[in-house]
């Protein structure tokens, strides 16, 4: 009886797997060096494929459902065992399950700046990052090809493993699409559908299927975002002369906050020349405008009154003071511009 009760316990009777996680594509039944008795039930759930591997080789597959384990079940393994009609003994084979469920939120990214043709910007560094969704539909081709014989695979090694298909892809169907990056936006969706069907084509080897590819966002080099930052000042002013005391008063606040910093440096030779002329331009400009249509004629020579009033002219004199001394102007450039100014006095 004894031996009868040890004979027993060394047959497995039920073989199934009850996934513990979201996150197991492949698991290995543990069986503990026990043969499985003839007739055991094996039960495959939805969502699960079990395959049966005799000595390294795949001998059967069985999709959902419940299976008595007997010769008419087992095909492949009875013809590569040479088992008779009659065969009633037990057997070992290793059984793995694979999930055949579908696994989302996997994240791709562009580990270094892609280099594009864009037709505004002629060539520019785009980073890219998204999610995509897979399964796996051929569970034998998948695990010859791809999962090998490990007894188990998260799903973070599989994407891990899939990186660096993806990043390829995206840089290919950008320079297709002649899409400019300022556009790239608003066509996400129209992207994501035509790299899909490209990364099917290296997914397919492995037995696995593509279900989604979506571009959650697109990172530009800083020169290019501060570009666009100006084009959008520009837009929303709508006035270059308004726009030019924006920059202006900008340059200005910030050489205040850093006196010592080396502001004059920053914007570069003659840069502080420049803004000046520009501070006077804007201002004749303004006197200009407002004084419109309204010329006089002064002691009968018909000569018009001076562009810049007293006033004007030593606030002007004032702002140019605050340049030299946040250090956007230097000494030089700031006499010449005084002599100027104080000529029209």
């Amino acid at each position: 009886m004894g031996l009868f009760r040890f004979i027993r316990n060394e047959l497995v009777e039920v073989i199934d797997w009850v996934e513990n996680d979201r996150d197991t594509v492949i698991w290995k039944w543990p069986h503990d060096k026990n043969n499985i008795k003839y007739g055991a039930n094996l039960i495959v759930r939805d969502s699960q494929t079990a395959l049966f591997v005799n000595e390294g080789l795949i001998a059967d597959l069985f999709e959902p459902g419940r299976f008595e384990l007997v010769t008419a079940n087992m095909p492949l393994l009875t013809t590569m065992r040479n088992w008779k009609t009659g065969f009633k003994s037990p057997f070992k084979v290793d059984v793995y399950y694979i999930s055949t469920r579908q696994f989302t939120g996997l994240k791709w990214g562009t580990p270094n700046p892609i280099i594009l043709r864009d037709p505004e910007f002629k060539q520019v560094r785009v980073r890219a990052f998204g999610v995509y969704f897979i399964r796996v539909k051929d569970p034998e081709l998948f695990f010859r090809e791809f999962a090998g014989t490990a007894p188990q695979m998260k799903i973070n090694e599989l994407e891990d493993r899939l990186r660096e298909l993806v990043a390829p892809k995206f840089a290919e169907a950008i320079a297709q699409s002649g899409v400019s990056v300022m556009d790239m936006v608003a066509n996400y969706t129209e992207l994501g559908d035509k790299i899909a069907p490209q990364l099917q084509k290296d997914f397919d080897p492995f037995g696995l299927e593509l279900t989604k590819f979506q571009i959650s966002s697109t990172t530009l080099p800083k020169e290019v975002e501060e570009f666009y930052d100006k084009m959008t000042n520009m837009n929303m002013v709508g006035d270059m002369n308004r726009f030019q005391q924006f920059q202006t008063a900008q340059a200005i606040e910030n050489a205040s906050n850093n006196p010592g910093g080396g502001a004059g440096e920053g914007l570069g030779m003659g840069m502080g020349f420049g803004m000046a002329n520009m501070m006077m331009q804007n201002q004749q400009s303004q006197n200009q405008n407002q004084n419109q249509n309204q010329q006089t004629e002064q002691d009968q020579g018909g000569q018009q009154q001076p562009e810049m009033s007293r006033d004007e002219i030593m606030k002007l004199l004032k702002d140019l003071g605050d340049l030299k001394t946040a250090g956007i102007l230097t000494d030089e450039e700031f006499e010449d511009k005084k002599k100027e100014l104080l000529a029209r006095l």
